[in-house]
Order: structure tokens, then C-alpha cells, then sequence
């Protein structure tokens, strides 16, 4: 019997696409992805299924959307009875980890067929299950413990405190020598890593904050696209709270304060790149290249300025788009893959490369095919949700008396409840159109391929009604072949 590819899946956490080479960004440093980029598969339009932390993940581990695998909001337990990839391996031969932050509850506990276990966040104990211990702490937290390093308000460190510690104590640099060392140990039979970085998201400082100098910042060519009339009024309003809350402690008035916000995040993802290079090495360095599977890509994206927004949690490109790298055991070159893809896809690809059975209940398909033949790819379109849970806005809805600023905007305060609550059912076709179809009315319709910055949405243009009735049939029979219930207008 022939060995087994083995699987290495990097994820980092809210990495816009935009900040690879291989997407057009030759500004950050990030000498290691970029090499891998060269001897992988790009897929050039890669889509999350949710644009926020815990849903996109339950899709990326399950290859369900979230609707189907009941994580449709952050924080939510990913049910026992959903399978992950690695309890989908009937074979018996893998050696299966989950390295970093995990967000599909339970967080510092093995589950779901990962037997080697190694955890990162301390902030997700108030959601544990019954019986699980609630005073327990992360590897990470021991880690910093066993090396004299310890909380300095509370018993647990808050992200914001470990994200200004020296690199040398940073998460990125631990979870790569707890990667290396896992690869070493594993080198002789076939495993299966996860390994997750919570770098670029936020808090968005960390130890290299200086290596990018604001002034020399671009801004996204949409930076002044600012959500109008014609746009729903929860990106009107998220854009008023990032102007006058900022993020992370900074300020977010001036374009001078944008720079600063981009050039930390930009110095996250330089970060995290250096300690992903240290992981490939490592897999190079013992000969494992020839036969592993690696597979590159991010929760969801960030909007990091793009029409004056940051984080995630709504439908734009710079939100629900991320990188997505595939090498192959022992590829060498670089291929690329245009037209719209999916996570949901993930899960049946890899097995299929595996050699394993890919089960039925799978809402994807494998893009092995697109794989092995980039010039014959068919794109099929594409479909993202929104739950209507959660908007990165904290309080500010719920706040009593009401934040002064929100009361100047001329929406009432339950207009922008209800906006902020709407579930939303978005379809990217081959031919790049792109309808996002609300349950309050609140639709939005781009040409992605004239207007790739979403300045315009063209919902009531003239001459559009058979653009948007094609692509809510789409949605209808994309909702009846998954089991999404959601009554949508027209």
C-alpha cells in the first residue's frame, strides 16, 4: 500500500486577499507565502461561506455552510455530531492535530477526531459546554507561564497584552515551534496539521508596528466610496462608528490615522509570514515536501479601509474574499485558477487528494478537477451568507442612552437595528455579477468586472431586471439544495 499524502492547512484569521503578491500587493514583506504562492495553485477568486470567525470556520472543518452545520454566529458550539475532515478519514492511517485558535467552542479541549491538541485563546471559556472545566487555561498561557511571563491585570492574558509582547513570546512564533516540533515527531507516518494564526486580526498592534512607514501607505482605491443612499443603511452606520469609535485604541479621523491602521496590519501579516516560513522549512528540511498536501488561506477577510470600514461581517469583496493557495505533493510550479470558488469546496478536494471517500452529505465539490486542468475550469456560482448575528460594532446598538454620535445620523435607531439584523443570501456568478439579496429588501446588485470596487450598486439601475431575476433563481435553488429555510423577497 503506498503512503498517503500527509495534509499541512495553514489558516490565518481575517487576511484580506489583497496582501499577497500573487493578488497584486508587492508592498508587504512576505517572502514566504510568496515563495509557496510560486508552487501552488491560486485560486484567484477564492469565497468564504460567512464573513466572520466562527461560521466560515465550522465550513472550512466540515464542508457544510453554516446554515446546515449550525454555527451561524460567532461563539456557537459546532455540534458533535457534525463530522470534520479528519473524522471523515476512514483509513485509520492519520496522526490528526489542531494547532491555534479554534472557535467552534470548547476551545482548549481535543474534539472532532484531532487528537493532538494545542490551543491558543483564553477568551472563549464563558461558552464551554456542561461539564467542561471553565478554570482551565491555554497551552499558550502555560507556555508564557513555564517562561516567567504572566497576566498582569486578571488571571488570563487578554489579546491585547500578548500582542505587545516581544515577537519572541508573540503567538505566531510559539504555535511554529509547537508546529515544527509536532512535524518532527510525525515525520514517519501520516498526519494531519491544522495550524492557525490569529495574526492579522485584531487587536491591530503587535512587535512590528514600526516596519512599515504610515506616509508611505496607499489607501484603497475605494477608500472614498463612502456607503450612500443606494447602499443599506448597516454600512452607513458601520461606517459612522469606525470614524467615530476608531479600532483597537486608534483613532480613525484623518487619513494619517488610516495609514497608521494599515501599516500595524500590514506588519501582522509580515509577522505571521515569518513564522509560516519557519514552519516550511521545517517541512522541507526533514523531506516531507514530496508528500504533503498544503493548503493556504484565511477565515475571512478585513476591510482595513475599503469604503472607510474595518473588520468583516459584511458582504464586500475585501470582507468575504480571501487568498486561497493549494500545493500539491512535490509541485514546483505555479498554476492559476480564474473564476469563483469556495471553501465548501475545501474539505471534498482534500479528501479526494487523500485517496478517502468524499461522503454525500458534503455541499461542496472537489476542485480537483479545476486542479489538474486550470485552462478547462467551469466556474459554477458561488454563494455566501449572512446570519444576521453581530455587526463588530459592540454596544453601540444597545447602549442606554444611546452613543451621542449615533443619534446625528438621520436613520432611527431601529431603521439601523433592523439593517444591522437582516440575513443576507449573496450569489457571485461565473460571468462576475454579484447579487446580495437581503431579507429586509435591502438589496445590493454590482458588475464586479466594471465596478470591482463596489462603488455603485445597480439594484434600481434600468435594464438590470433580468440580471437580478437570474441570479435570485440562483439563490432560490441554491437555498432548496442545501436546506436554507430563509424566506427571502424579491
Amino acid at each position: 500500500m503506498s503512503t498517503p499524502p500527509n495534509l499541512l492547512f495553514l489558516y490565518t484569521d481575517e487576511q484580506s486577499f489583497r496582501t499577497l503578491q500573487a493578488y497584486g500587493n508587492d508592498r508587504i514583506a512576505m517572502p514566504n507565502l510568496n515563495r509557496l504562492a510560486e508552487q501552488s495553485c491560486i485560486f484567484d477568486q477564492s469565497y468564504v461561506t460567512q464573513p466572520v470567525c466562527t461560521p466560515s470556520r465550522s465550513s472550512l472543518l466540515t464542508g457544510l455552510y453554516p446554515h446546515s452545520n449550525g454555527c451561524s454566529a460567532n461563539n456557537l458550539v459546532l455540534p458533535p455530531e457534525i463530522p470534520c475532515l479528519p473524522e471523515m478519514l476512514t483509513s485509520g492511517r492519520y496522526h490528526c492535530a489542531h494547532y491555534g485558535k479554534w472557535h467552534l467552542g470548547d476551545e482548549l479541549f481535543a474534539q472532532h477526531g484531532f487528537s493532538d491538541w494545542i490551543s491558543t485563546e483564553d477568551a472563549y471559556n464563558r461558552w464551554f459546554t456542561t461539564g467542561r472545566d471553565r478554570s482551565s487555561f491555554s497551552s499558550y498561557h502555560h507556555y508564557l507561564g513555564r517562561n516567567g511571563i504572566h497576566p498582569q491585570h486578571g488571571e488570563r492574558f487578554g489579546r491585547g497584552e500578548t500582542a505587545r509582547l516581544p515577537e519572541e513570546w508573540s503567538k505566531p512564533s510559539f504555535l511554529a515551534g509547537e508546529a515544527c516540533r509536532f512535524l518532527r515527531e510525525n515525520q514517519r507516518h501520516p498526519f494531519v496539521l491544522f495550524l492557525n494564526f490569529l495574526e492579522p486580526h485584531m487587536p491591530f498592534f503587535g512587535p512590528r508596528d514600526e516596519q512599515y512607514s504610515p506616509a508611505e501607505i496607499p489607501l484603497p482605491e475605494n477608500f472614498s466610496a463612502l456607503p450612500g443612499p443606494g447602499q443599506p443603511v448597516k454600512l452607513r452606520f458601520l461606517q459612522q462608528y469606525y470614524r467615530h469609535c476608531g479600532t483597537s485604541g486608534l483613532p480613525l479621523q484623518t487619513t494619517s490615522d488610516w495609514q497608521r491602521l494599515i501599516a500595524n496590519y500590514w506588519g501582522l501579516c509580515s509577522l505571521i509570514d515569518t513564522h509560516i516560513g519557519r514552519v516550511l522549512d521545517c517541512l522541507e528540511e526533514l523531506g516531507l515536501n514530496e508528500n504533503t498536501i498544503i493548503v493556504f488561506t484565511s477565515d475571512h477577510g478585513d476591510m482595513m479601509g475599503a469604503h472607510q470600514l474595518v473588520a468583516k461581517c459584511v458582504m464586500y469583496e475585501e470582507s468575504s474574499r480571501v487568498p486561497m493557495l493549494l500545493r500539491l505533493p512535490g509541485q514546483r510550479r505555479s498554476c492559476r485558477i480564474d473564476g469563483p470558488v469556495s471553501h465548501i469546496d475545501l474539505v471534498p478536494t482534500l479528501l479526494e487528494l487523500m485517496g478517502e471517500d468524499v461522503p454525500d452529505h458534503l455541499q461542496g465539490q472537489s476542485l480537483l478537477p479545476a486542479v489538474r486542468n486550470p485552462a478547462d475550469f467551469e466556474p459554477r456560482p458561488v454563494f455566501v451568507e449572512w446570519l444576521g448575528v453581530g455587526t463588530g460594532a459592540g454596544n453601540s446598538l444597545t447602549a442606554t442612552p444611546p452613543p451621542d454620535w449615533l443619534q446625528t445620523l438621520p436613520e432611527t435607531l431601529e431603521q439601523i437595528r433592523t439593517s444591522c439584523s437582516a440575513q443576507v443570501r449573496t450569489v457571485i456568478s461565473p460571468d462576475q455579477w454579484k447579487f446580495n439579496c437581503a431579507s429586509n429588501g435591502e438589496h445590493e446588485l454590482y458588475n464586479l468586472r466594471q465596478d470591482p470596487g463596489e462603488r455603485q450598486n445597480l439594484i434600481q439601475q434600468s435594464g438590470t431586471d433580468a440580471v437580478r431575476e437570474r441570479l435570485r433563481a440562483l439563490i432560490g435553488a441554491w437555498q432548496q439544495r442545501t436546506g436554507d429555510t430563509l424566506v427571502l423577497p424579491d
